[in-house]
């Protein structure tokens, strides 16, 4: 008989027993990292090319990240040892409010001129999130290392 507790917390949300959520959210928060770097460089140099890049790196990060984010609900909501974990819902709350943040961000650079959205508003969205992106990342880490959650512990 195997004890509950240490049977492996499988996600439903996987391809041939491989997590979604963890291999979709890299590409999103590349995107939304590297948007600081662009703001930054916007910021310094005033040069168009940032406040167009910065465009396509919020929209990449929010919209990558809302699809990454349905795997990780789809985990959330249907895998009952992943539902009761603290840990759990308040990474998912941390990521819902870094992409509300970022889809915020990306639409108010959306139209003839990204730049005008970046001071100071959009740099303080930037930075915002890359917070909430370190703060959820903490929580999934601790998920996986510490929960062992979408982690095959039977070999």
């Amino acid at each position: 008989m195997t004890d509950a507790a240490s049977d492996p917390i499988l996600s439903r949300a996987a391809i041939a027993g491989h997590p979604l959520h963890p291999m979709l959210i890299h590409f999103p928060v590349a995107a939304l990292v590297g948007l600081v770097g662009a703001d930054a460089a916007f910021l310094h140099t005033d040069d168009p090319f940032w406040s167009r890049a910065g465009l396509w790196l919020s929209g990449v990060g929010a919209a990558g990240g809302w699809v990454a984010s349905m795997a990780g609900l789809i985990d959330l909501l249907t895998v009952r040892r992943i539902r009761r974990l603290v840990t759990a819902w308040a990474h998912a709350l941390i990521a819902v409010m870094m992409l509300s943040i970022a889809s915020l961000n990306w639409s108010l650079r959306w139209g003839d001129d990204p730049g005008a959205a970046v001071a100071p508003w959009g740099a303080a969205m930037t930075l915002l999130t890359a917070v909430f992106i370190a703060v959820a990342a903490y929580l999934g880490g601790r998920l996986v290392y510490e929960k062992a959650v979408a982690v095959d512990t039977t070999d």
